[in-house]
C-alpha cells in the first residue's frame, strides 16, 4: 500500500496565460483530515477540478493509493475512489431524500441489475431496489436524516441538504472524500453540528477528507494538517495551527 492515500506531483494547470494552479505538491496520509486554504482566487477549487477529472492537469500528476489517474474520465475517478461535494450544494432536489442517496449507489457491484430485469420488473430489480433502500436508510441514519427519507430534498433546511449532499457523495463508497467549503452558508448551530459530522465519517467510515474552506475557526478545530495556497502556488504547508501563525499567511489573508 502507499504512504500516502493521495499525492500529487508538480500539478498545475494553465488556461491560456493564466497560471491557474502550478507545482501542487500534496501528501495526503490514509485516515487524515486536511484542509486546502487560501484567499480568494488562489487556486483551491481547481485543485479540486483536477483531482475529479473537470480538468485535465497541463504539468505533473497525482496518484490515489499509489495508482496514477491523470487523464481518466470523471466518472472513472470517482470509481476509483474520489468522491466530492460543491460549494454549491448540488442535489436532486425534486427526488426524495433517499433515492438521492440511491443514485450514489447505483454502480456499486452489489447493486448491479441487468436492463431488462429492470425493464420487465423481474424479482432481482425488486430486491436489489430493496437492499439499495436498505443501505441507503442506513447511510441516512448516521446523519440524522432517516426521518426526512420521503421528503423531496429541496424541502430540506440548509445544514439537512449539506448533510445529505455528503451521504450521497459516501454512498459512491470513495477512499478520499473532498469538500468544497462544506460550511459556507451556515449558521455557528449548523457550523459545530459539522464539524462532529465530518469527525464521525473519519472514524465510522476510516475515510480521508481533503477540505476547503475560509472558517478558519472550523479548519483549526478540525483539520490535521493544512497547505495554504496563494495565486496558485504553496504559500505554505504543514500542522495547521502553527501553520497558520506562518506571516507569510497572516500577510495573504489579511493584507500587509
Amino acid at each position: 500500500m502507499a504512504e500516502y492515500i493521495l499525492e500529487t506531483k508538480d500539478m498545475g494547470i494553465s488556461f491560456g496565460g493564466l497560471k491557474a494552479a502550478q507545482n501542487v505538491n500534496l501528501r495526503i496520509k490514509k485516515n487524515q483530515i486536511y484542509g486546502l486554504i487560501g484567499p480568494n482566487g488562489a487556486g483551491k477549487t481547481t485543485v479540486f477540478n483536477l483531482l475529479t477529472g473537470v480538468y485535465k492537469p497541463t504539468t505533473g500528476t497525482f496518484y490515489l493509493d499509489g495508482e496514477e489517474l491523470v487523464g481518466l474520465s470523471q466518472e472513472k475517478i470517482n470509481h476509483k475512489g474520489i468522491a466530492r461535494t460543491f460549494q454549491n450544494i448540488r442535489l436532486f432536489n425534486n427526488m426524495t431524500v433517499v433515492r438521492n442517496v440511491m443514485v450514489g449507489l447505483h454502480d456499486h457491484p452489489d447493486f448491479k441489475c441487468g436492463l431488462w430485469e429492470s425493464l420487465l420488473r423481474l424479482p432481482r430489480h425488486f430486491r436489489v431496489e430493496k437492499q439499495m433502500r436498505a443501505k441507503a436508510k442506513e447511510l441516512l441514519r448516521i446523519f440524522d436524516l432517516e426521518e426526512d427519507r420521503n421528503n423531496l430534498a429541496c424541502n430540506l433546511p440548509y445544514g439537512k441538504q449539506r448533510k445529505l449532499e455528503i451521504a450521497r457523495a459516501l454512498a459512491t463508497r470513495p477512499k478520499l472524500l473532498l469538500l468544497d467549503e462544506p460550511a459556507a452558508g451556515m449558521n455557528p448551530h449548523e457550523t459545530e453540528d459539522l464539524v462532529k459530522t465530518i469527525k464521525l465519517i473519519r472514524e465510522r467510515f476510516d475515510m480521508t477528507i481533503l477540505l476547503i474552506e475560509h472558517d478558519m475557526k472550523f479548519v483549526s478545530g478540525l483539520c490535521d494538517e493544512i497547505t495554504v495556497l496563494n495565486f496558485g502556488t504553496v504559500l505554505a504547508e504543514g500542522e495547521t495551527k502553527e501553520t497558520l501563525r506562518n506571516p507569510e499567511v497572516v500577510r495573504a489573508y489579511i493584507g500587509g
